[in-house]
């Protein structure tokens, strides 16, 4: 297994499924793979995807990132940014690598910690995924019970609630309520686009305080 994963090369934007992968191989697969790549994973009862993400997404995961960093700056709310880190749950046999994860209501329980463990450590309180190439996984959210989860495909933001077990559509974010951030996040991250990343990161947080 160990020299498979080696000769595995996933393009950007590609995607490779592995199945009845134990969660033992899973640990090994997840030490072989290291953490300075660019591949994502998302590991299901068995059931293990390796993904590379395209540029677009990137850009699109980087700018909505700082959108979010701006609304807890303004608020001043403390934060804790988690990237891509490895979520897994050996009980649940569910693992996942976001897009970006924020630690919000919670920061404060994991402040300082080099190490995670969900079976004691509560889960990010927010996570974003982009979809452009069709990697979420809303089931594997769910059940490590993470309250809030937000996707971006085709231009457009779904905010996710959990509600008993299971994700409902939301037209408010619980993280940021009182604030239309369905209508916001894709208007400035399109201005990042055309006009900068600067200017746009500069319109939304002239935006944040009025609505404040």
């Amino acid at each position: 297994m160990l020299l498979e994963i080696n000769r595995i090369i996933v393009p950007p934007g590609q995607t490779v499924l592995l199945d009845n992968i134990s969660w033992s191989e899973f640990e090994t697969i997840l030490e072989d793979l290291g953490e300075d790549r660019s591949s994502r994973i998302a590991y299901d009862r068995g059931n293990l995807t390796i993904m590379t993400p395209l540029p677009e997404h990137e850009i699109n995961k980087e700018f909505i990132s700082d959108l979010v960093k701006v609304l807890l700056e303004e608020l001043d709310i403390e934060f804790c940014p988690l990237g891509s880190t490895t979520f897994k749950n050996q009980l649940m046999a569910k693992g996942i690598e976001p897009d970006n994860c924020f630690y919000i209501a919670h920061e404060s329980l994991i402040r300082g910690k080099a190490r995670l463990d969900l079976t004691s450590d509560p889960p990010p309180d927010l996570a974003i995924e982009i979809d452009i190439t069709s990697r979420s996984y809303p089931e594997i959210y769910s059940a490590l019970g993470v309250p809030e989860l937000w996707r971006f495909e085709a231009g457009q933001l779904q905010i996710l609630v959990l509600e008993s077990s299971k994700y409902t559509e939301s037209q408010e974010s619980p993280n940021f309520p009182k604030f239309n951030l369905i209508k916001a996040i894709p208007q400035f991250l399109q201005q990042c686009k055309t006009e900068g990343r600067n200017k746009g990161i500069k319109a939304f947080r002239t935006w944040v305080r009025k609505q404040i």
